[in-house]
């Protein structure tokens, strides 16, 4: 599974990194940064999670 980010769209509202921290982050400006582009099997569930929360659909799992 893979993270991607459509950078057009992020607004950086930060849903996502609190949904998935363990994934992505903000950076100090309010960039959100992906931790990891391949995710763990183990943290399937938390990125499709910041997936569902992001309120301007930015984030995409494939």
């Amino acid at each position: 599974m893979k993270l991607s980010i459509d950078r057009e769209r992020c607004e950086g509202y930060g849903l996502c990194a609190e949904s998935a921290p363990e994934l992505m982050h903000l950076d100090d400006e309010g960039e959100l940064v992906l931790d990891h582009d391949e995710v763990p099997p183990s943290a399937g569930p938390a990125a499709e999670s910041a997936v569902r929360v992001c309120p301007v659909a930015a984030l995409k799992v494939g």
